[in-house]
């Protein structure tokens, strides 16, 4: 069956290599953009509920342009909806870097002590454009060089990557340090960590790892630091074999929860037991 939330077609257009399935649409190769603004809602319909949201740098394929909304697909996960087209901009060079901090800002000038021009999340992307002795200089501004890596310098665990948003405010949909949720931390740590990882958590419950079998106890026996455990409309990732890591509404935050506890928890709650324990090529006990 056709996943909507990765499928580029709306009631008017369809991007054309779907066109044979949509025959009715018109057929638009779509235009490569990229999100101008620090955060930006994905929305399920113009001015229509937040399904995920697009971080500075992000590229986009849009496919349609229409009272001032776009229809874009995002590259990194594929996932379609509407954003607001003045968050968007065509695409002069590629970003080069990426804020591997929780958060930082970007200043007018090379000094911690000039105005700062805006605040940037974990993930978001920048051209680097020269070096001071401590700021990149970059389109948005001056950034703290120690505060970005360059996109293929991946982190060599998710786990650490999903511990830098210990504390962040839950957001449903949200993907930023201003506020998460379960998917979205994931999300954060697997593709700062190389690993392509989609959106929402059943998408990631399909597609993440391995699958292992839960057994016959609540808990699985066998759980390791970067395994992910997932209930119907939630996921966590287990920083060892006891506590997990997950932006959750019960905190309100991102928090680390003894992962027993969690699991009575969520199900006196009546949001019923572990569904699914997958584990990543690269995780070792």
């Amino acid at each position: 069956m056709t996943d909507a939330r990765r499928t580029p077609a709306n009631d008017r257009v369809v991007a054309a290599r779907l066109k044979q399935s949509y025959p009715d649409l018109a057929s638009v190769d779509g235009t490569t953009m990229t999100v101008i603004a620090p955060v930006v809602d994905l929305l399920r319909r113009p001015d229509g509920p937040r399904d995920r949201q697009l971080l500075l740098g992000a590229d986009v394929t849009v496919y349609e342009d229409r009272n001032g909304w776009a229809y874009v697909q995002s590259a990194a996960d594929d996932y379609v909806g509407y954003v607001s087209r003045a968050a968007l901009a065509e695409r002069d060079a590629p970003a080069t870097h990426m804020v591997c901090t929780a958060a930082t800002h970007a200043y007018r000038d090379g000094n911690m002590k000039s105005p700062d021009l805006c605040g940037l999340s974990f993930g978001a992307r920048v051209r680097v454009l020269g070096q001071t002795d401590r700021f990149a200089e970059t389109d948005q501004g001056f950034i703290p060089a120690h505060h970005l890596r360059p996109l293929d310098a991946y982190s060599a665990d998710p786990v650490t990557v999903a511990e830098l948003f210990l504390g962040t405010p839950y957001l449903w949909g949200g993907n930023s340090r201003s506020g998460i949720d379960c998917s979205g931390l994931v999300q954060a740590a697997m593709l700062a960590s190389g690993i392509d990882c989609p959106g929402d958590s059943d998408q990631q419950e399909q597609e993440l790892g391995e699958p292992l079998p839960l057994g016959n106890t609540s808990v699985p026996a066998d759980l390791r630091r970067g395994d992910i455990l997932f209930w119907k409309g939630h996921v966590a990732m287990m920083r060892d074999s006891e506590t997990m890591i997950h932006a959750n509404a019960y905190h309100m935050a991102v928090a680390l929860e003894p992962v027993t506890g969690a699991v009575s928890r969520i199900m006196e709650q009546g949001d019923g037991p572990i569904t699914g324990h997958r584990r990543l090529p690269l995780t070792t006990g």
